[in-house]
């Protein structure tokens, strides 16, 4: 019943402004360019607005976060990811162009998300670009018979100069703060894990909760190892480390700052997921000078090359996760420092001010001219 209502709404909606910009009653004034984002503080949002803050950087632009396109006509409309866009495709005008992004998403992982593809694809026709983050998904959505000349590769995006490097010095610091000794090797895991937004004491499977835990138990046994955690829904890890005894710490960053600063603790990223967009923790990790160990998921296979920017690993395969994360603890200074250069060098095309010329330039603008033959 509540969904019935929220279609209603959503149908009422849009044929209300679609009427009130036909009749001359209502003209907006406002951006040219709406990003649709859900009202939550969370990845789609964070990526609007960082978008935003890119375009800042080049002349004659309008954009504007949105959490409903119902106020949106004769605009290019970007929605976030394909489950808002699912939301309201069936209900929007034909006065704008729309943009749509699909960053993660595949039918193995469960009814919920096969049906969001089916409703994605159900409505490709009204998008007239898709954009997504990494090779994986871009060729995914063409063997699901998406046309060519409408997907767009576009990274996710990341502050270089937020997450970047500090010195020896300022990780004794904040080790400091954080109670952690300055002679184990500290692993990072500063993904959503766990299912819901509270304890999360049941794994999200999707982002390899299991094998994180299977490879740090394993890796414990040959090195010292203390795990940073961050964020919230980390139950389900939380008590599995104390199963296993190794010993962790668990914070809850305030701000992107507070988040950029616990980086430079680390010795060591590990992304363990079975299906990512990205992830955000990959680029950051990559600027702030961390190493990275991580499954084949998302942009990791983008930005990664073994032994050079990092390590990619097949999905699943807990003792190559481990060998490859006691090869990285073990590797010479230089090699380290190499390896670390060439992370940050390779995650700089994912920098906002990049991100967004590329939105602007391949998606915006397009789309923007093509208002204009409608």
């Amino acid at each position: 019943m509540y969904e019935i209502v929220k279609n209603l709404t959503r149908f009422a909606e849009s044929r209300l402004w679609n009427i009130l910009h036909h009749s001359g009653l209502y003209n907006d004034s406002g951006k040219n360019i709406h990003y649709i984002a859900e009202n939550a503080n969370w990845a789609i949002r964070w990526e609007g607005e960082g978008i935003e803050r890119g375009l800042k950087f080049i002349p004659n632009t309008s954009f504007e976060v949105r959490f409903n396109p119902t106020r949106s006509i004769n605009r290019v409309v970007h929605f976030g990811s394909q489950y808002v866009w699912g939301n309201w495709a069936p209900y929007l005008p034909e006065k704008n162009t729309y943009a749509v992004s699909f960053f993660h998403g595949k039918r193995s992982d469960g009814p919920a998300v096969s049906h969001h593809i089916d409703k994605f694809l159900e409505y490709q026709n009204k998008a007239d670009r898709i954009i997504t983050a990494n090779t994986l998904v871009e060729k995914r959505l063409l063997n699901w018979g998406v046309e060519k000349n409408k997907v767009v590769k576009i990274p996710i995006g990341i502050d270089v100069d937020t997450f970047h490097r500090k010195d020896e010095k300022a990780k004794l610091d904040i080790r400091k703060i954080l109670k952690i000794p300055n002679d184990v090797n500290v692993i990072g895991s500063f993904q959503k894990d766990g299912n819901g937004w509270g304890k999360g004491l049941t794994p999200k499977l999707i982002k390899g909760p299991d094998i994180f835990l299977s490879v740090v138990e394993k890796l414990a046994k040959q090195v010292a190892v203390h795990v940073l955690l961050t964020g919230p829904a980390r139950g389900y890890v939380m008590n599995g480390l104390r199963r296993i005894g190794v010993p962790f710490t668990h914070r809850y960053p305030k701000s992107v700052k507070e988040l950029a600063s616990l980086y430079n603790a680390l010795d060591l990223y590990m992304i363990t997921s079975r299906e990512e967009g990205g992830p955000k923790g990959l680029l950051e990790g990559m600027a702030s000078g961390v190493p990275i160990v991580s499954t084949n998921v998302g942009m990791a296979s983008d930005l990664l090359v073994d032994n050079i920017s990092g390590v990619v690993v097949p999905v699943d395969n807990v003792d190559q996760l481990v060998i490859k994360a006691g090869q990285i603890i073990r590797m010479e200074k230089q090699q380290k420092e190499t390896l670390i250069r060439n992370a940050r060098e390779n995650v700089l095309k994912c920098d906002w001010k990049v991100v967004a010329r590329n939105h602007w330039e391949n998606v915006y603008l397009p789309l923007l001219e093509a208002i204009e033959s409608k």
